[in-house]
């Protein structure tokens, strides 16, 4: 008695209702269709939960067979054996020990190998590169959140020439510029690619201490001393193709969720970086590091933020606490 099957020629949508059977290493189809073929030629699909499994012939022709046990254990007469994969896929065992060890090496990628790649992509880039996206940023902040500073001729060069007189904390500074600007979202200060630290109106005026202000100036220098910027784009990039090559062809959204979330624990860990380097320049010029303290009261303080890992940046009270114990040494 043979095992009953549908034959399909591979060519139409007929059906043809049939019985396989194997004998002496060859396997043969009965009924409407009549056919053989060595055993050693069909490829046999691997097993479903309720899915009929698949036996297809070297033209392309196949069957659907109607009694999955029945196959299983007339291929187990004949001494096939399922490749370690499709074994590995019937094994919760080996299954859960492939995701664990996916998951290990995400881990490892994630903590570790990213950074690193990142940081010697960015540092190896030209420097007509670092100027092109600096210069295109600017260009599109200049368009729509940023105008031309209020701030008078006389309170810009005072500032600038104080900053420049100031030791930086290591002998391999970056280059940089000045820039000051009127922003339209409030105080803010930032760094760009291209060795623009971006200084607004407003966080000049809310500070009211230039002390403060050498602070914020010295934190965006260590940005540039980093790079932080082309490297939050590398990673940012980075994992937002492993989300995809992860998740596949689904929602956007929820493919943006992992990016998002990892992209900003990065950010947060290149604030921590820029806080240790605006520090030690303080300290390398005598300025008390509670100035640096004072400009995370004036833009935070200690409530009104989001939760520290729905943060780009770290909590403010968070900061003044660590600069805080920085001092204490």
């Amino acid at each position: 008695m043979g095992i009953p099957a549908y034959y399909f020629d591979g060519a139409t949508s007929r059906r043809h209702r049939v019985e396989l059977s194997v004998q002496a290493g060859v396997a043969a189809i009965s009924g409407d269709v009549q056919r053989q073929a060595a055993l050693s030629e069909l490829r046999v699909s691997e097993r479903g939960r309720n899915a009929p499994r698949k036996v297809t012939f070297p033209d392309g022709a196949y069957l659907e067979v109607l009694d999955n046990a029945a196959l299983s254990a007339l291929l187990a007469e004949t001494g096939h054996r399922d490749s370690f994969v499709v074994r590995m896929q019937q094994s919760w065992r080996l299954t859960a020990a492939a995701l664990a060890l996916t998951i290990a090496v995400l881990a490892l990628g994630y903590l570790h190998g990213l950074p690193a790649l990142s940081r010697a992509i960015a540092f190896s880039l030209p420097a007509k590169a670092e100027q092109a996206i600096g210069g295109e940023v600017l260009e599109f902040l200049d368009k729509h959140l940023l105008a031309p500073t209020a701030l008078d001729a006389a309170r810009r060069t005072a500032i600038e020439t104080r900053f420049r007189a100031l030791v930086p904390p290591r002998a391999d500074a970056p280059p940089y510029e000045l820039v000051f600007r009127k922003s339209k979202i409030g105080p803010n200060a930032f760094a760009l690619p291209s060795g623009q630290i971006v200084l607004t109106d407003e966080i000049v005026t809310l500070l009211g201490d230039d002390d403060a202000v050498m602070g914020v100036l010295a934190h965006e220098l260590g940005h540039l001393h980093e790079r932080h910027l082309l490297r939050r784009m590398i990673e940012s990039t980075a994992i937002g193709i492993a989300a995809t090559a992860l998740l596949g062809d689904v929602s956007a959204v929820i493919a943006n969720i992992p990016t998002l979330m990892l992209d900003l624990k990065y950010s947060r860990d290149a604030e921590r970086e820029a806080d240790d380097y605006a520090v030690a320049m303080l300290r390398a010029n005598a300025i008390p590091e509670t100035k640096l303290a004072l400009v995370f009261e004036k833009l935070g303080g200690k409530s009104g933020e989001p939760p520290p890992y729905l943060s780009s940046h770290p909590l403010s009270s968070e900061r003044i606490a660590r600069i805080g114990g920085k001092a204490g040494r």
